[in-house]
C-alpha cells in the first residue's frame, strides 16, 4: 500500500511517498502554498498520480508533547484534506523532523534556494519513514500518535 507523507507549512507543503511494500519513504514534491482550493487540487492530482491509499500527516507537537496554535492548524488542514481525497488521513509526530532535515541537507552541502524547498520534500519523508519504521512491514496497522 502506497502512503503519502505531508509536512504542513505556512508556505510550502513537502511531500514524500512510500513504496509499494510500505517500507521506505522517499521525497517526492513540495507544493507552494496559494489558496486552499488550489492546495487540495495539487495534493489530489500528487495522491491520485502516486495511487496513495492513505496519508500521514505531521503533527507538530511541542518538546512536551503538548499541542500548541499550530497544531489546530494542521488538524484544520487534515480534516480539509480528509473529506477531499476521500482516503484516511492520520496524524504522527514531526518533532523534530524539520531539523534532521537540516542536518541531513547540510551533510549533502545543499545551499540556498534549493535548500529551502528541498528541507520541505525531505521532512515529509523524515515523517513518513519514521510512521512506517514504527510499523515494520505492518504500516496499516499503526496507531495515530
Amino acid at each position: 500500500m502506497r502512503i503519502i507523507g505531508i509536512d504542513y507549512g505556512e508556505r510550502r507543503i513537502g511531500v514524500a511517498v512510500s513504496d509499494e511494500t510500505g517500507t521506505w519513504a522517499r521525497p517526492l514534491t513540495v507544493i507552494v502554498r496559494k489558496n486552499r482550493k488550489t492546495d487540495m487540487e495539487a495534493l489530489k492530482t500528487v495522491v491520485n498520480d502516486q495511487g496513495a491509499q492513505k496519508i500521514v500527516v505531521g503533527l507538530p507537537l511541542r518538546l512536551d508533547g503538548t499541542e500548541g496554535m499550530q497544531c489546530e492548524k494542521v488538524r484544520r488542514f487534515a480534516a480539509r484534506l480528509e473529506r477531499c481525497l476521500e482516503r484516511p488521513v492520520v496524524f504522527w509526530d514531526e518533532t523534530l523532523s524539520t531539523a534532521e532535515a537540516e542536518e541531513r541537507m547540510a551533510l549533502l552541502d545543499v545551499r540556498g534556494r534549493e535548500r529551502k524547498a528541498e528541507v520541505d520534500r525531505l521532512a515529509a519523508a523524515v515523517i513518513l519513514q519514521d510512521f512506517l519504521d514504527a510499523a515494520g512491514k505492518r504500516a496499516g496497522d499503526v496507531e495515530e500518535r
